[in-house]
């Protein structure tokens, strides 16, 4: 079997995240720990104690997100299981560049801690969103963007899965797509629960702050291959992560691009390493051949370890 790691994004945290694990762990607490002294705060307690809507705001979230993650992470790693290749979705992808080697975790938390502050600033509260497209295919939706543009700023944003994809923007734009992308036989156009448009041309202010933060973090050539989301391509060198991860913030996420890519050179077992299941229930829709593990801190990790040994 050919093993790659996939790490979630913003929309899976909950409350409660990891708390298992942290409370038998003494590693999964290191981690937590850790995070606490990077950032300067108690995220440790804001990820088990809430309140949920202070963990949403998108400067908590993505350090939240990222900890949980590469907690789960540290069990696999520790079980001596490693990937061939690792992907994850947007701020996913950092938990996949500290799992192949590229990033320390603590400069890796910091960064994200950062980078949701940016994006957050980068337009105002109540201007820009993005929107949920399902069941239209991927053309379509970028030609319903390019006529609701007379509107304002409307682009497709993450390319999730067939029949899946989420468009950012201009509010007044938004509501313009959501007519058009209907006329042209999307089943659902839904507003999404996000403060801002992530992955659009709005978000090209944040990309230029995150790249003065990231010319001060030490980035190494990864361990192994890590898709990129702007390009649905590996990264092999530190330049190319440093490049990716500026232009990421106002790119659009290719995720099934990326994860064909990775079917068509051979990968078939999938493990998701963090909070919920999204990037499975994605995965299954692009390609129902491929093997899914969840790893996301719920329940006794010895049966989940022990299946993954019997299938590598």
């Amino acid at each position: 079997m050919m093993l790659a790691y996939i790490f979630p994004g913003q929309g899976s945290q909950f409350v409660g995240m990891g708390k298992a694990w942290y409370d038998n762990y003494d590693f999964v607490r290191e981690i937590f720990d850790t995070a606490d002294r990077a950032l300067g705060f108690a995220l440790t307690e804001l990820i088990f104690e809430g309140p949920a809507d202070e963990l949403q705001k998108t400067a908590n979230t993505q350090p939240a997100i990222l900890t949980t993650s590469i907690a789960m992470h540290e069990l696999l790693k520790r079980a001596g299981i490693r990937p061939a290749a690792t992907a994850g979705h947007s701020l996913g992808e950092y938990s996949a560049l500290v799992a192949a080697g590229s990033l320390e975790f603590s400069d890796a938390v910091r960064l994200v801690r950062m980078r949701g502050q940016f994006m957050q600033e980068a337009v105002p509260l109540g201007q820009g969103g993005m929107m949920a497209v399902l069941g239209l295919d991927f053309d379509k939706v970028v030609e319903g963007c390019r006529l609701a543009a007379e509107a304002g700023t409307v682009e497709a944003a993450n390319f999730n899965s067939p029949g899946q994809v989420v468009v950012a923007g201009e509010i007044n734009a938004l509501k313009k797509a959501q007519e058009t992308l209907k006329s042209l036989g999307a089943k659902r156009c839904m507003m999404l629960p996000v403060s801002a448009p992530f992955h659009s041309s709005m978000m090209i202010p944040a990309g230029e702050r995150l790249a003065v933060e990231l010319a001060k973090v030490e980035i190494k050539n990864p361990e192994v291959p890590v898709l990129a989301n702007i390009n649905a391509d590996y990264y092999t060198t530190a330049e190319q992560v440093r490049d990716g991860l500026i232009r990421q913030v106002s790119n659009p996420v290719l995720w099934e691009q990326s994860m064909r890519c990775f079917i068509a050179d051979g990968y078939n077992l999938f493990v998701e390493i963090g909070p919920g299941n999204v990037l499975t229930g994605l995965l299954k829709k692009i390609d129902k051949q491929s093997k899914f593990i969840n790893v996301n801190g719920e329940g006794e990790p010895k049966p989940v370890i022990a299946r993954l040994k019997e299938v590598l």
